[in-house]
Protein backbone atom coordinates (compact mmCIF):
# COMPACT_ATOMS: atom_id res chain seq x y z
CA UNK A 1 0.00 0.00 0.00
CA UNK A 2 1.44 3.37 -1.00
CA UNK A 3 1.53 6.38 1.29
CA UNK A 4 -1.21 8.05 -0.72
CA UNK A 5 -3.43 4.98 -0.39
CA UNK A 6 -2.98 5.14 3.39
CA UNK A 7 -4.15 8.76 3.35
CA UNK A 8 -6.61 8.93 0.45
CA UNK A 9 -9.51 6.69 -0.53
CA UNK A 10 -11.02 7.16 -3.98
CA UNK A 11 -14.75 7.67 -3.54
CA UNK A 12 -15.57 8.25 -7.22
CA UNK A 13 -13.88 8.78 -10.57
CA UNK A 14 -15.16 10.30 -13.82
CA UNK A 15 -13.03 9.81 -16.93
CA UNK A 16 -13.92 11.50 -20.22
CA UNK A 17 -11.94 13.11 -23.02
CA UNK A 18 -8.50 12.76 -21.36
CA UNK A 19 -9.75 14.33 -18.13
CA UNK A 20 -10.01 12.43 -14.86
CA UNK A 21 -12.00 13.87 -11.96
CA UNK A 22 -11.79 12.06 -8.64
CA UNK A 23 -13.41 12.63 -5.28
CA UNK A 24 -11.12 11.49 -2.46
CA UNK A 25 -11.80 11.03 1.22
CA UNK A 26 -9.03 11.51 3.78
CA UNK A 27 -8.06 8.93 6.40
CA UNK A 28 -7.30 11.21 9.35
CA UNK A 29 -6.14 8.13 11.32
CA UNK A 30 -3.28 7.30 8.93
CA UNK A 31 0.01 6.56 10.70
CA UNK A 32 1.75 9.04 8.40
CA UNK A 33 0.30 11.89 10.45
CA UNK A 34 2.12 10.66 13.56
CA UNK A 35 5.30 12.01 11.97
CA UNK A 36 3.93 14.76 9.72
CA UNK A 37 3.38 16.62 12.09
CA UNK A 38 2.43 15.36 15.57
CA UNK A 39 -0.30 17.47 17.10
CA UNK A 40 -0.78 19.51 13.92
CA UNK A 41 -0.93 17.03 11.02
CA UNK A 42 -0.91 18.03 7.35
CA UNK A 43 -0.87 15.90 4.22
CA UNK A 44 2.72 15.59 2.94
CA UNK A 45 3.39 17.15 -0.45
CA UNK A 46 4.93 13.91 -1.69
CA UNK A 47 1.61 12.16 -1.01
CA UNK A 48 -0.23 14.78 -3.07
CA UNK A 49 2.02 13.96 -6.03
CA UNK A 50 1.73 10.22 -5.36
CA UNK A 51 -2.09 10.31 -5.49
CA UNK A 52 -1.86 11.83 -8.99
CA UNK A 53 0.23 8.83 -10.09
CA UNK A 54 -2.02 6.32 -8.27
CA UNK A 55 -5.22 7.70 -9.84
CA UNK A 56 -3.60 7.68 -13.31
CA UNK A 57 -2.61 4.02 -12.86
CA UNK A 58 -6.02 2.98 -11.51
CA UNK A 59 -7.95 4.85 -14.21
CA UNK A 60 -5.81 4.05 -17.25
CA UNK A 61 -5.10 0.45 -16.26
CA UNK A 62 -1.33 0.49 -16.78
CA UNK A 63 1.72 1.56 -14.82
CA UNK A 64 3.27 4.97 -15.21
CA UNK A 65 6.44 6.47 -13.81
CA UNK A 66 7.19 10.13 -13.21
CA UNK A 67 9.70 11.30 -15.79
CA UNK A 68 9.76 15.03 -15.13
CA UNK A 69 8.02 17.53 -12.89
CA UNK A 70 8.11 20.79 -14.82
CA UNK A 71 6.04 22.72 -12.31
CA UNK A 72 4.94 21.65 -8.84
CA UNK A 73 3.24 24.15 -6.58
CA UNK A 74 2.15 23.37 -3.05
CA UNK A 75 -0.30 26.23 -2.59
CA UNK A 76 -2.03 25.27 0.65
CA UNK A 77 -1.92 22.78 3.47
CA UNK A 78 -4.61 20.16 3.86
CA UNK A 79 -5.33 19.34 7.48
CA UNK A 80 -6.83 15.84 7.78
CA UNK A 81 -8.97 16.70 10.80
CA UNK A 82 -10.49 19.75 9.12
CA UNK A 83 -10.97 18.23 5.65
CA UNK A 84 -12.83 15.07 4.88
CA UNK A 85 -13.04 15.36 1.10
CA UNK A 86 -10.68 16.67 -1.57
CA UNK A 87 -11.01 16.81 -5.33
CA UNK A 88 -8.41 15.77 -7.88
CA UNK A 89 -8.56 16.82 -11.52
CA UNK A 90 -6.06 15.43 -14.03
CA UNK A 91 -5.78 16.35 -17.71
CA UNK A 92 -3.43 14.33 -19.88
CA UNK A 93 -2.21 14.08 -23.44
CA UNK A 94 -0.72 10.84 -24.69
CA UNK A 95 2.44 11.02 -26.75
CA UNK A 96 5.16 8.65 -27.93
CA UNK A 97 5.61 6.52 -24.80
CA UNK A 98 5.06 9.54 -22.57
CA UNK A 99 2.10 11.43 -21.21
CA UNK A 100 1.93 15.18 -20.55
CA UNK A 101 -0.06 15.71 -17.34
CA UNK A 102 -1.60 18.70 -15.62
CA UNK A 103 -3.24 18.12 -12.25
CA UNK A 104 -4.70 20.01 -9.32
CA UNK A 105 -5.82 18.89 -5.88
CA UNK A 106 -8.45 21.09 -4.27
CA UNK A 107 -10.24 21.37 -0.98
CA UNK A 108 -13.54 22.94 -1.95
CA UNK A 109 -12.70 26.02 -4.04
CA UNK A 110 -9.17 26.28 -2.63
CA UNK A 111 -6.44 24.77 -4.83
CA UNK A 112 -3.82 23.13 -2.59
CA UNK A 113 -1.51 21.49 -5.14
CA UNK A 114 -0.78 22.02 -8.83
CA UNK A 115 1.34 19.78 -11.03
CA UNK A 116 2.53 19.97 -14.61
CA UNK A 117 4.90 17.34 -15.93
CA UNK A 118 5.48 14.09 -17.79
CA UNK A 119 4.90 10.45 -16.93
CA UNK A 120 6.30 7.50 -18.90
CA UNK A 121 4.28 4.39 -19.66
CA UNK A 122 6.15 1.44 -18.09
Amino acid sequence: MTASEQIFKVESIEHTDNVIKAVLSINADSQIFEGHFPGQPVIPGACMLQVVKDVLIDTLGYKVQLKKGDNLKFAGMIEPGASHTVYLEISYKLGDGAMAVTAKLSEGDRVCFKFQGTFNHV
